[in-house]
């Protein structure tokens, strides 16, 4: 029978506790990987202690991969919960394997064209040195139906349990082989499926976006980090922390987040790089705290992971909703730069960026990611850090601030920015406080040195205007359709404009990397050149057109919004934009994972 070659989607689901991320991530996907192939991997799981169901996607190519297909070709089921929640998803063809002794499954209950491979999975496990290794069996099980090599398996296996000893070793390598050899044995080579390595994709990296994120900060320079923990930005947490002693980090885990805003506050005051991170709950309680750093121009990147709200929301799901309440937090009014990366090479370089804006224009920088991007897998290039540039701004040194007669740290300047001392320096004393103040930092509320300092802190924000250029457009200039959108759509949006030209639709697609300051100038020419703008994103409300109308006078009509708390699919989009341009007339189209809810 003719196969599918390097083009494979995998789920791997069952109760949380039984290792079902690490089989998914640290075997499975990472054998892909050392196989010279692209992986993308996402997983979703409930926001319990214990229990609950969880799942993850690995899907793998020798081609560049952004994200996760809607459908997928292989569901390894262990308990009954994952067939009823996942069989519906699989590609004609596609195929479960599961535990006969332990689930039977009926098999009028599941399409004719879907094939059932049971394999004793408790047994074998129990047979190799216990259940625990079921999934080890399964992924055997796995690579034997995709004719894969299980000599690089096998390496993993050693890799991943190298510090639990030879016998875990030997023992999980055993479960694979036995998993591998029941498949050989009792099943004829009939998947439609198959894996096959390339060793032009070898050497790549493996890593989250929040993986990125810190590998950036750290880069940076960041010395401080805290936070109070708070999913998904609690990946942040775990990533700084454990990096601690080796990059010589001070990583505090606060007792809520105001502590947490205003110990990186005190850090970043005292001359060290700092960032806080958290969602949006934990950050409506670092509101004060921001509009300190504001007031006191005290550099500060904060990490907002979104999830959808309001409240407590969906803990460990993914949104863009909180874009309007990242741009206007505060008492008053105050400029902060929003970069919102899109992939992990973005959360990479655009950490080094946001920590060098901190210091530069001395104001906040918000990095916004969400639970999509911040906790799924890419394959990736190593990073190129030979034009990364650490850039402190107006920071004074020691010799230069000994020279000095005279020193005011707000000094009104033409672009806004007044030299920066650090307490303890000699002859300039660094005053702040969180009242209005004149250019000493003294407490003053005389309406021209409000108005003057005011002034000063909005001119930085010209400055930074100038500096952030967001990417050009990727894709056929004069394309059908012109996608704009922000964030973790990125991915999910280059998978689509592939479906796109396969049906002989033209796309292409801007990425708002900088939302604040918003690139006005650049959104006009675009949404005025474009044949059909649609704005894409995951909020009900499309606040990203919103900032369109409000700072460029135009309006996007056509609009594709998601907001079940699950991240766009390729195909979602792919379909969405083929009925729009097919349409005569605008189109708002709300979906959901389920299907649509409802379109104008």
């Amino acid at each position: 029978m003719s196969k599918t070659l390097n083009d494979f989607s995998w789920k791997v689901a069952g109760e949380a506790g039984h290792g079902i991320l690490n089989a998914g991530l640290s075997m499975f996907a990472k054998t892909c990987l050392r196989s010279g192939l692209d992986v993308f991997a996402t997983a979703e799981y409930p926001s319990l202690i214990r229990g609950g169901h969880n799942n993850l996607d690995v899907r793998v190519s020798d081609k560049e991969i952004h994200s996760h297909n809607r459908h997928i070709d292989m569901l390894v089921a262990l308990n009954d919960e994952s067939v009823r929640k996942h069989a519906h998803k699989l590609s004609k063809g596609g195929a479960i394997i599961y535990d006969g002794e332990k689930m039977p499954i009926v098999k009028e209950s599941i399409r004719s064209d879907v094939k059932l491979y049971s394999v004793p999975l408790f047994t074998v496990a129990n047979e190799a040195g216990g259940q625990i290794m079921r999934n080890t069996v399964a992924i055997g099980a796995t690579m034997a139906l995709l004719n894969f090599d299980m000599a690089t398996f096998e390496k993993v296996i050693g890799d991943n349990f190298k510090k639990k000893g030879d016998d875990v070793i030997n023992a999980n390598i055993k479960a694979a082989r036995a998993g591998y050899d029941y498949v050989k044995k009792n099943y004829k080579d009939d998947f439609s499926h198959e894996l096959k390595g390339s060793e032009k994709g070898k050497g790549k990296m493996f890593l989250s976006g929040h993986e990125a994120l810190v590998a950036g900060a750290i880069k940076a320079g960041c010395k401080f980090y805290s936070a109070y923990p708070m999913t998904p930005a609690s990946s942040v947490l775990g990533g700084m922390s454990a990096n601690e002693q080796k990059f010589n980090l001070v990583v505090k885990q606060t007792e809520d987040e105001i502590a947490a805003i205003n110990m990186a506050i005190g850090a970043s005051y005292a001359g060290a790089r700092a960032m806080v991170g958290t969602s949006g709950g934990g950050f409506s309680l670092m509101v004060e705290g921001f509009g300190l750093a504001a007031m006191t121009e005290t550099p500060l990147v904060v990490v907002e992971s979104q999830r959808p709200g309001p409240a407590t929301g969906m803990a460990t799901h993914s949104g863009q909703a909180d874009l309007r309440f990242m741009l206007h937090a505060s008492t008053d009014e105050f400029p902060r730069v929003v970069i919102a990366p899109g992939d992990v090479e973005q959360c990479f370089y655009e950490t080094i960026k946001a920590f060098n804006l901190a210091d530069k224009y001395q104001m906040p920088v918000v990095i916004m990611t969400d639970k999509f991007l911040g906790e799924s897998y890419w394959s990736a290039n190593e990073f190129d850090t030979s034009s990364v540039k650490i850039e402190r701004g107006k920071m004074l040194s020691d010799k230069e601030t000994e020279a000095l007669s005279e020193y005011s740290r707000y000094k009104v300047t033409p672009d806004g920015v007044s030299p920066r001392s650090v307490p303890g320096q000699k002859n300039a004393p660094f005053v702040a406080s969180s009242y209005e103040h004149d250019e000493h930092g003294f407490e003053r509320e005389e309406e021209n040195v409000r108005v003057a300092m005011h002034n000063k802190r909005y001119r930085k924000f010209t400055q930074a205007s100038k500096e952030l250029k967001n990417p050009p457009p990727i894709g056929d200039k004069n394309a059908d359709a012109t996608i704009i959108a922000w964030g973790s759509t990125k991915g999910p949006i280059l998978e689509a404009m592939k479906l796109l030209k396969a049906k002989k639709i033209s796309a292409n697609y801007q990425q708002v990397l900088y939302l604040s300051p918003f690139p006005s100038e650049d959104m006009i020419k675009i949404i005025k050149g474009a044949k059909k703008a649609i704005v894409i994103e995951n909020n009900k409300t499309s606040q990203l057109n919103s900032l369109i109308r409000e700072h460029c006078l135009l309006s996007v009509d056509n609009k594709v919004l998601k907001y079940d708390g699950r991240p766009f699919s390729p195909q979602d989009i792919s379909e969405c934009v083929e009925e729009i341009i097919k349409s005569m007339s605008p189109k708002t189209i709300e979906m959901a994972t389920f299907g649509r809810i409802d379109k104008e």
